[in-house]
């Protein structure tokens, strides 16, 4: 739960990579859209810190002052109105990230840092943090090319829980602030004794709940889609459709989805973003 008498922040993982130079400028919009500051963050890892002799210390902290100040340049770089503060501070990225996430809007980090890059993977550190932290997370999985498709989307999947309002809010502004389609998806499996009429009953069942859940929102953007209702799971959907998505919205709450989207296969087809929505 976060402490409403602090002032928030988005708080960006930073480490020296260049994954972490573009998780800090894919945040500075949702810094600017918020008017609050960008604070960057490294944390300097001391597990062996009885037996760190002190020049080794030093080097740390020289290479953490190097990194942030590196990244401090590149968001100025962008010439958008964002306050920029920075935070060096002692402990595993893990926990000091989580620590942070308790007073931030947001926390924003690489998929992969320094010590672990492989293509295509979510590092041990981001699915960490975007498991155990207090607030939003986006894991940026690396920057927009020109090869890509000009189609943009948000992807979220929907069902009936309680808290799905609040994911829809995040996907809404998320979508508007990324000048994006909002794709609404609803994922079901057929029992294999289905026949195509009882499926097509299903489907109409499924979307109707589903322009049920969205009504307020179409009425506020009409340009909201449904992509209802589709049929397995949401790594199905995302593997058929990942070149047009460029963000996908989770529910923090369903461990499980985060688990399966940060795992190798989820890896794989989901698309250059990873939104964990706050508990």
């Amino acid at each position: 739960m976060q402490d409403s008498g602090t002032p928030q922040s988005i708080v960006v993982g930073i480490d020296g990579s260049r994954a972490a130079i573009g998780a800090a400028l894919w945040a500075v919009d949702e810094a600017v859209s918020r008017d609050i500051p960008l604070r960057l963050l490294y944390a300097v890892d001391h597990a062996d810190a009885e037996h760190l002799e002190p020049r080794e210390a030093a080097r740390k902290l020289a290479a953490a002052d190097i990194a942030v100040r590196y990244a401090f340049t590149a968001v100025e770089s962008t010439h958008k109105p964002v306050k920029i503060e920075v935070e060096i501070t002692q402990g595993s990225p893990v926990s000091s990230l989580v620590r942070a996430s308790r007073t931030a809007a947001m926390v924003c980090v690489g998929a992969v840092g320094c010590r672990h890059f492989q293509p295509g993977r979510v590092g041990s550190t981001a699915a960490a943090v975007a498991a155990k932290a207090h607030c939003p997370v986006a894991i940026i999985r690396g920057d927009d090319s020109p090869g890509q498709s000009h189609q943009r989307w948000v992807v979220v999947e929907t069902d009936a829980t309680p808290d799905n309002g609040v994911l829809l809010e995040t996907k809404v502004l998320e979508a508007r602030l990324r000048n994006a389609s909002l794709h609404a998806v609803t994922c079901w499996t057929a029992s294999s004794g289905d026949q195509q009429a009882g499926q097509r009953d299903g489907d109409q069942r499924v979307r109707a709940g589903l322009d049920r859940r969205l009504a307020q929102w179409r009425r506020r953007y009409p340009d909201l889609r449904a992509e209802v209702p589709v049929h397995g799971s949401i790594l199905d959907y995302l593997g058929k459709n990942a070149p047009s998505v460029q963000l996908v919205v989770a529910g923090a709450r369903d461990g499980g989805r985060v688990h399966e989207l940060t795992d190798p296969p989820g890896c794989r087809v989901a698309p250059r973003r990873l939104l964990g929505v706050d508990r």
